[in-house]
């Protein structure tokens, strides 16, 4: 994994956001991340199309939506950077998981 790419797809507030509540979530649909951080499919889809790109998640499609998840297959150092991150940093997006988390209990919610 090059870090320079990796740096930059965390640079932009989207896909640091989206891939902290991934993180602490272990996975989310592209609904819930839609609801959680208030944009559009669109937007979200795009950036989590560049997240994967760089082989920081990992998609499974279910129905019309797809699930995105950490690539385990990351390096150590890049895993232990996402993770250090979310862990000392609730604060920057403790909003956005609270409302990831209820939009995953809303069973049927991206049927």
């Amino acid at each position: 994994m090059d870090p320079c790419n990796f740096f930059k797809c965390l640079a932009d507030e989207t896909r640091l956001k989206s891939l902290l509540l991934i993180c602490e979530a272990k996975q989310a649909c592209v609904c819930e991340l839609m609801e959680a951080l208030k944009l559009d499919q669109p937007k979200i889809s795009r950036h989590l199309a560049q997240l994967r790109a760089a082989e920081i998640v990992v998609c499974e499609r279910r129905g019309k939506w797809m699930y995105y998840s950490l690539n385990v297959e990351m390096p150590d150092w890049a895993l232990r950077t996402i993770a250090e991150t979310a862990k000392k940093n609730a604060y920057y997006f403790e909003s956005s998981l609270v409302k990831l988390v209820a939009a995953q209990s809303i069973s049927g919610r991206c049927d």
